[in-house]
């Protein structure tokens, strides 16, 4: 029997460094249309469902054509509430009304450069480790972690791992850090509120240049540049 599958793409209002971030204008569409859309055209969900307890992005969802089944409840919808309390809320307020899946993909609202064939990827992965481990989309840091300073408050830098720079970065095990644009979930996870530091995640890797994480003013400049030059 085919897995069902639910796409969570979480847009809560009040941005405080970006206002109105997830639907503000994006090269022609409001900046959560781009991952919505990716989502509909991969073709690998049977509901795509929008999060949030704002009634102004419910508006614009339902205007981009993915109607907000319901609202999410504004405890949920803080500055400090973690995702996973998020997705549990829709996959037990979704089963209430009859609809059960059996995996969850957290899609960011801020990540217009997924493309569909990012998320078939993600779905390969997932399904080469049948559906039972999570898959994160991950990518590599441009330099060594181990010659990163930390910055005093009178500016002198200090090196986190003193003596590290000795060593050349060929010698150097190569990181990578989560790029926050999505997540394959076994639903089983997401009830047991499982963390990025459990242990049971697998990473799909994608270019840096897809991995703009859009907090501020600078990071959207960074992502309309790169958006436009992904079109030329």
């Amino acid at each position: 029997m085919k897995p069902r599958r639910i796409a969570v793409v979480p847009a809560r209002g009040g941005s405080k460094r970006l206002p109105d971030k997830n639907i503000k204008n994006f090269h022609g569409k409001p900046m959560m249309g781009h991952i919505l859309d990716a989502a509909r055209e991969s073709e690998l969900f049977d509901c795509i469902h929008v999060s949030t307890e704002d009634g102004h992005i419910m508006e614009v969802a339902d205007q981009l054509g993915y109607k907000v089944d319901f609202m999410r409840p504004n405890e949920l919808a803080d500055d400090h509430t973690p995702l996973m309390p998020v997705l549990k809320h829709v996959v037990d307020t979704f089963k209430e009304r009859g609809r059960i899946f059996d995996q969850v993909v957290l899609l960011m609202a801020c990540a217009p450069l997924i493309e569909a064939s990012d998320l078939r990827e993600g779905s390969l992965l997932f399904e080469r480790f049948s559906g039972k481990r999570a898959v994160m989309s991950i990518t590599s840091y441009p330099v060594p972690v181990e010659w990163a300073y930390s910055r005093r408050e009178d500016g002198l830098l200090e090196p986190v791992q003193p003596g590290m720079f000795a060593v050349r970065s060929q010698d150097l095990p190569k990181r990578y850090y989560e790029t926050g644009c999505f997540t394959f979930f076994p639903v089983q996870q997401v009830l047991g509120g499982g963390s990025g530091d459990d242990g049971n995640f697998v990473g799909l890797i994608l270019p840096r240049w897809k991995s703009v994480d859009i907090d501020d003013a600078e990071d959207w400049e960074l992502a309309e540049r790169l958006f436009q030059k992904k079109r030329q």
